[in-house]
């Protein structure tokens, strides 16, 4: 089961989703869970999330989990598929909850009130491109999936 989940490729387009995906998503991981990069951190997103929101606490203790430590297994190439799909899962509960109403266009006059889900519906295809491809060339995955090469080995083939 593990070795499905790790499978990949060594294509170098796959690694270059997936990092950029995972970096854009540890930030704003980051921002909810340490308050860094502006953000309000862990105890003040919380109450955002539960109290003005109406989000429940298991919903938006997974959202924030989702955005830093899949942001970090994307970073990494672990467990891409699931860092991914917890992405993925965050990206469709914005749109269907938050950002659906507002309209396809982000807000960049200030007319709206809130954002639009283009950027949403960017991510979320990411994410699904990474679910189902995996973590590619550079990645934690990958190199977990390679053989190992012992030194009998190494030498046969030099």
């Amino acid at each position: 089961m593990i070795r499905k989940l790790i499978a990949t490729d060594n294509d170098t387009a796959t690694t270059v989703l997936r990092l950029v995906l995972g970096v854009v998503f540890f930030a704003h991981g980051a921002q909810k869970m340490l308050g860094w990069f502006g953000g309000y951190g862990f105890t003040g997103t919380m109450g955002f999330f539960t109290r003005a929101m109406h989000i429940p606490a298991v919903f938006a203790f997974l959202a924030i989990v989702a955005e830093f430590f899949g942001g970090l297994g994307l970073i990494l190439g672990f467990l891409a598929r699931i860092a991914a799909f917890g992405i993925l899962c965050n990206m469709v509960v914005a749109i269907a909850m938050v950002h659906g109403k507002v309209g396809f266009f982000m807000n960049w006059t200030g007319a709206l009130k809130g954002e639009g889900y283009e950027y949403h519906l960017l991510a979320l295809a990411i994410a699904v491109f990474v679910t189902i491809r995996g973590a590619g060339a550079v990645s934690i995955d990958r190199l977990l999936l390679s053989p190992a090469k012992g030194p009998l080995r190494a030498q046969a083939v030099s």
